[in-house]
């Protein structure tokens, strides 16, 4: 394997164990694609640090367990600023 795509296999899994961001946030900070994220720290990173594997496996667990409460909480945000719209336009 590529001593680049390595390092930034462990790159992002310490970024994400010390932050504990999201696949979709993590992609974003380092500029790749969330199908990289997820190939580079469930096929790569295994290979290279089994130890650190482990331990990010355990924080994206966490992230889905939760994926249905930040969606949830999305939707109402977005409902609240659209309502606060109409409300300050007239349109109800």
């Amino acid at each position: 394997m590529d001593d680049t795509i390595e390092r930034r296999s462990c790159d992002l899994a310490v970024y994400i164990i010390e932050t504990g961001v999201t696949v979709r946030a993590a992609a974003k900070k380092f500029g790749i694609s969330k199908s990289t994220v997820h190939k580079d720290l469930s096929q790569r990173l295994p290979q290279c640090n089994k130890t650190l594997y482990n331990q990010v496996r355990k924080v994206l667990e966490v992230n889905k367990a939760q994926r249905h409460i930040r969606g949830g909480m999305a939707t109402k945000a977005k409902y609240l600023k659209e309502k606060e719209y109409r409300k300050k336009s007239g349109c109800q």
